[in-house]
């Protein structure tokens, strides 16, 4: 009898597919094993009526698949990279960090229209207040539409809506089948991604060592060193949904290139700055480029959206 490996994800179609990913890569690897996935509803899938930012976002998709491992249901759990908090259960470990797809937003626009090209005022919807920020940096003039749900229900409000145009991430929409509907890939000078954008975390119970040895064989040592920084960075900087942070590292020759930006609610303030580090370096690449952002005036920003995020 095969041995069953148990792979905890949430039901959401992206969320399958990677967990797919995921499973063929190890069923290739390991064809005596047999991997059955779990579907687990999230906090983050259960409140669709409302922002992220006011819901808060610490391990809104994940603290239900990390109760799950604690307790011993599943042997590990698939998450996209960028909805893992920088802070989760000590008995918990990140063991593998996958290759890493297109790291940038799109613009899917009404009319084929590219962002510089949309109309005065134009309506622009997104659910991140790091796109919102950014576009508002660039577009003072656009109406930004507050959008939640899974990938199809955000194609499906924007096709019901008069909406002019809305951001989402590349790689989500390009792994579903829906890269004909791309108008324009934003580049990063526009539009920097969230912190771990465009890859994968499998997580495990740190004592489940064999399991640990089994993900080695889809973990990316570079990609998880400047993924690493990324997150290394956002800890320092306080970060989560409620911040307008962009970060992209990049390894490169064992030399990381870190970039980020750190912005006000409504894009008016914009701070950005970048280092290079070795990337055994990692956390010191992080936490060094978060205190020049914050040496530059960030840290006043961060206390404006706090006292904003406070009930009065």
């Amino acid at each position: 009898m095969k041995k069953r490996v148990r792979m905890g994800t949430r039901g959401s179609q992206l969320a399958l597919w990677q967990t797919d990913w995921v499973r063929k890569k190890l069923q290739q690897h390991f064809p005596d094993r047999e991997f059955e996935v779990v579907t687990i509803k999230t906090t983050g899938d259960k409140i669709l009526d409302a922002p992220l930012a006011k819901i808060g976002d610490k391990g809104l998709f994940t603290k239900e698949l990390d109760r799950a491992l604690l307790e011993g249901r599943i042997d590990l759990a698939v998450h996209s990279m960028k909805d893992v908090p920088t802070e989760y259960p000590a008995e918990l470990l990140i063991a593998a960090v996958t290759e890493r797809w297109d790291i940038r937003d799109v613009l899917i626009s009404r009319r084929g229209l590219t962002l510089a090209e949309l109309p005065l005022n134009a309506n622009v919807a997104t659910g991140s207040v790091r796109r919102k920020a950014q576009l508002l940096h660039l577009r003072p003039d656009f109406r930004i539409v507050d959008l939640r749900g899974n990938l199809n229900t955000r194609f499906r409000k924007f096709d019901e809506a008069d909406w002019d145009a809305m951001v989402l991430a590349a790689a989500g929409v390009e792994r579903l089948g829906l890269a004909h509907r791309i108008t324009q890939k934003l580049p990063l000078e526009q539009m920097l991604p969230a912190v771990g954008q465009g890859c994968f975390a499998v997580m495990i119970h740190r004592e489940n060592k064999a399991v640990w040895e089994m993900l080695q064989v889809i973990h990316r040592p570079d990609v998880a060193a400047a993924v690493f920084a990324e997150r290394a960075l956002l800890r320092v900087l306080e970060g989560g949904c409620q911040v307008p942070l962009g970060a992209y590292g990049v390894v490169q020759n064992e030399r990381l290139h870190l970039r980020a930006c750190l912005l006000s609610l409504e894009g008016r303030k914009f701070f950005y700055d970048e280092v290079h580090f070795p990337s055994a370096r990692a956390e010191d690449a992080g936490k060094a480029l978060a205190e020049k952002l914050l040496a530059a005036g960030a840290r006043e920003v961060l206390e404006e959206i706090k006292q904003q995020g406070e009930p009065s």
